[in-house]
């Protein structure tokens, strides 16, 4: 506020995370702006009927009156202004250039990285807000994966020519867990066996959190969320478990499934209602009647919430505390926008619990939740290289629609999931690890799931650290052939991507070939001494770990020779 009322800028772009209080800010500039007569009349443009009614109902508790209902014609003389979404503005853009040419308009544009989402929205705010006498830009995520350009945003050129959205003010996750205003956020990720039939008829069976090709990644990952399989009813029990522990020190406390489509949630639903005997709210998309569900749920003090894709973006209920990632979009946008229904904080102490599948993504996400991030406008082109952001702008493009809608994924990837199960893995908090594996319902488990509703930043860490050693040290006194999972520290079990893979295998490729001129050796006999030496498959089959062992045992040798 201090620094717009000294500025008093036409544009200004706030990035503040998710829960901070954008809609505080923006109403109480808009009621001063009114008051000191900088402009008549306020729009405030949000991505979703919800959000509409939402802003409307924010507006109205501080005494600016919005008419989310608003469609064509003039205004009643009782309101402010009125409450619009992208779409509606993408319809009747020269509407609203109207009206912003008739009175001087303070423009509100929530969450302003959809204004690119489509090029006929972006040219639709361009016509109809260029006249406005303010515009206030808001976004909790103000990166996109795609190159559209945001409209009013400014974008600066960097020292290596790459334009970047530039931010007048910036108030991260890190900045609002400091100043108590989000909750500190326990991820905590399950891994287990998966077994599927591919489109080919070939049975395939792999871990959550391996190293795997990309359509095998996505394919273990559906045969997780398949609520037919044991994967999805165990993280379901263990994030209840996880609730009723939160409930103790909150007792409205409310837990959310973010799920990919209807069905899925359906199944959900019929999966917490078994667990727990209660029935979850079910979302199925953004009309009328899920506004009011939603809305229903946020006064109550039920548990349970089912939702589709973007309902998960800009819903406020505060009091959610516990999420379960049921969805197979892997954008940070997405993500950010997902984990961002947990953190709001009402009083401090309060913890953010959101249970995720061992994925590498989602779990480089949950590391770099403090990251800052700004919109790239220029990507970097490298001879040869495919785009890797392609597959990105593809899943964006999913997560971002209004409707659900049947994506024809099934017809892309085929597949027959037959078969999951769930194993604990680790707790990701504060870009740190913790926890061995640990079965699902076992008495590790339920250390992580038992840790206290109410607690600071620094004791969540002292905690976390306490039940590492204390199941270290249960996992040392137990014999041997009882150890049927993974015993090493989280920390020590990197998760590693298949790029990164393709990246080490490359690596050791090359010291061998270097080596190769060193000691006139051929590759082949090279690569049978370091697996003699190392132990482990052959490079295509090994795992991280072995073929990082092997690439500094080939430095050593070539050290060495020196």
């Amino acid at each position: 506020m201090g620094k717009y009322i000294q500025e008093q800028p036409r544009d200004f772009l706030a990035v503040a995370t998710p829960g901070a209080g954008k809609t505080t800010f923006a109403l109480t500039l808009a009621s001063w702006l009114l008051h000191h007569h900088v402009v008549q009349q306020i729009t405030v443009v949000a991505p979703t009927e919800h959000l509409k009614k939402q802003w409307s109902d924010a507006a109205a508790r501080i005494g600016i009156k919005l008419d989310p209902e608003y469609s064509a014609g003039p205004l009643g003389r009782e309101y402010h202004g009125v409450a619009v979404t992208y779409a509606g503005v993408g319809v009747r853009p020269m509407l609203h250039r109207n009206r912003c040419e008739q009175r001087k308009t303070l423009v509100i544009l929530d969450e302003i990285h959809h204004a690119g989402d489509s090029k006929s929205w972006g040219e639709a705010c361009l016509e109809a807000f260029e006249p406005a006498t303010r515009r206030l830009a808001l976004t909790g995520t103000p990166f996109r994966s795609d190159t559209n350009p945001i409209p009013f945003v400014t974008y600066e050129e960097g020292n290596d020519g790459i334009r970047r959205s530039a931010a007048d003010y910036t108030y991260g996750y890190g900045n609002a867990l400091a100043d108590g205003v989000v909750r500190p956020v326990i991820f905590l990720s399950y891994s287990g066996n998966m077994r599927w039939r591919t489109k080919a008829g070939d049975e395939i069976e792999a871990r959550l959190g391996e190293p795997m090709t990309k359509d095998a990644i996505s394919q273990a990952w559906r045969t997780a969320l398949d609520p037919r399989g044991e994967w999805m009813p165990n993280v379901l029990r263990a994030a209840d478990r996880r609730l009723s522990e939160v409930r103790k020190a909150i007792p409205d406390a409310g837990a959310l499934v973010i799920a990919a489509d209807q069905e899925a949630a359906r199944a959900y639903a019929k999966l917490i209602r078994e667990i727990t005997g209660e029935a979850a709210t079910v979302v199925l998309s953004d009309d009328t009647g899920a506004s009011k569900r939603i809305d229903d749920f946020a006064a109550s003090d039920a548990r349970w919430m089912v939702a589709v894709r973007m309902v998960s973006e800009g819903v406020d209920v505060p009091r959610l505390a516990v999420g379960v990632y049921a969805t197979t979009i892997s954008t940070p946008l997405f993500f950010a926008q997902a984990v961002g229904r947990f953190v709001r904080s009402r009083r401090r102490g309060e913890t953010a619990s959101v249970f995720v599948p061992t994925i590498p993504t989602l779990l480089t996400f949950a590391n770099e939740m403090e990251v800052e991030r700004d919109h790239v406008l220029d990507r970097p082109k490298k001879d040869g290289e495919d785009d890797p952001y392609a597959e990105e702008d593809k899943l964006l493009a999913e997560a971002e629609r209004q409707q659900d809608e049947d994506t024809g994924e099934d017809d892309q990837l085929s597949f027959e999931a037959l078969e999951s199960d769930a194993v604990f893995d680790r707790v990701l908090y504060d870009g740190a690890e913790f926890g061995m594996q640990a079965h699902a319902g076992s008495e590790e488990e339920q250390d992580y799931l038992g840790i206290p509703g109410l607690l600071e930043p620094d004791q969540v860490q002292m905690l976390l650290q306490k039940r590492q050693a204390r199941q270290i040290a249960h996992s040392r006194k137990r014999p041997d052939a009882e150890a049927d999972l993974l015993e090493l520290p989280a920390e020590r079990r990197p998760v590693v991507t298949h790029k990164e893979m393709l990246e080490l295998r490359k690596q050791l490729n090359t010291l061998v070939g270097a080596y190769v001129h060193q000691s006139g050796k051929p590759h082949g006999v090279i690569h049978t001494e370091l697996r003699r030496v190392c132990g482990g498959p052959p490079s295509a089959e090994a795992t991280a770990g072995q073929l990082t062992e092997r690439i500094n045992k080939v430095r050593e040798w070539a050290t060495r020779m020196k």
